[in-house]
């Protein structure tokens, strides 16, 4: 059922070209990393000679105790990178009720608005929900997620949100990505899809230099994708069990650092060189 269910993804994106609408699929593609902990200063230059831009957490990464991106912005945008900003949003256990959920998704909003403002983070930059769980969202789920939405949009940045592209086998083949946009409303949220099945996703792998390039988020299987995070570290073994170019250890290692570092990456592909719009200059 996955294999049918990406297949005919892979049919939508078709039809939509063909009926002019835009998918992404033509626009420049800039491909972009992103993980846990702050990679280090001395290995910005290496990085920067394969990505464009990098994740960057406003709050604790998700099962992680200290956020050790905190106080780095400055550094990662004078090695020349762009951004993708994060904010760890709440698990299902977490949320209770609708009205709780609501209430924690408008408090989490202003955490994170004043986090971004902290890290100097200019207006109108794209910050992104992290919603770890997949499959269809629960009521309490949705009324967190648009609770947060409209927070942060209130608050003088924009919404994204990082959520799956996969269909839920267990759950009616239904994409995360696809059931929190059909009930956003009118709500402009920017979507970032993962999905590391392969194929669509081309495993541990850095495509920058001519004639290969970073795939179109919109090959994720989630259309309207800005971002598709088509590698993650580890190498999940029941979704990506077909792909290929991870270490031995399981993780995927960027060019130009050793892997003995243990700088093992998520890998990402956009339509901009700096998805959050996060550069001041």
């Amino acid at each position: 059922m996955e294999r049918i269910a990406l297949t005919v993804s892979a049919l939508v994106v078709a039809i939509g070209v063909a009926a002019g609408q835009s998918l992404n699929v033509d626009r420049p593609t800039y491909l972009g990393f992103d993980r846990n902990d702050y990679p280090g200063d001395s290995n910005l230059e290496a990085l920067h000679q394969t990505f464009s831009y990098t994740g960057y957490w406003l709050n604790h990464p998700p099962g992680e105790k200290t956020n050790t991106w905190t106080g780095h912005r400055v550094a990662v945008e004078s090695a020349g990178f762009g951004f993708l900003v994060l904010f760890n949003g709440r698990l299902y256990a977490e949320l209770k009720s609708v009205a709780n959920a609501t209430k924690l998704g408008n408090s989490d909003a202003q955490a994170a608005a004043a986090a971004g403002h902290r890290e100097g983070f200019p207006s109108q930059t794209v910050i992104f929900l992290d919603q770890e769980q997949g499959g269809r969202m629960l009521p309490e789920q949705k009324a967190y997620i648009y609770a947060w939405v409209d927070g942060v949009t209130a608050a003088g940045f924009r919404a994204g949100i990082y959520c799956s592209g996969i269909p839920a086998k267990d759950d009616n083949n239904v994409v995360t990505a696809e059931d929190i946009r059909h009930s956003a409303g009118r709500r402009r949220i920017v979507y970032w899809a993962i999905n590391d099945v392969c194929p669509p996703a081309p495993g541990c792998a850095f495509p920058v230099k001519p004639p290969n390039h970073p795939p179109s988020p919109a090959q994720s299987g989630v259309s309207f994708a800005e971002v598709w995070q088509f590698a993650q570290s580890p190498q999940d073994k029941d979704v990506a069990a077909h792909c290929t170019g991870y270490n031995r250890d399981g993780n995927c290692y960027p060019p130009g650092i050793s892997p003995a570092q243990q700088v093992h990456v998520d890998v990402n592909s956009a339509t901009s060189p700096d998805p959050s719009n996060g550069r001041t200059h």
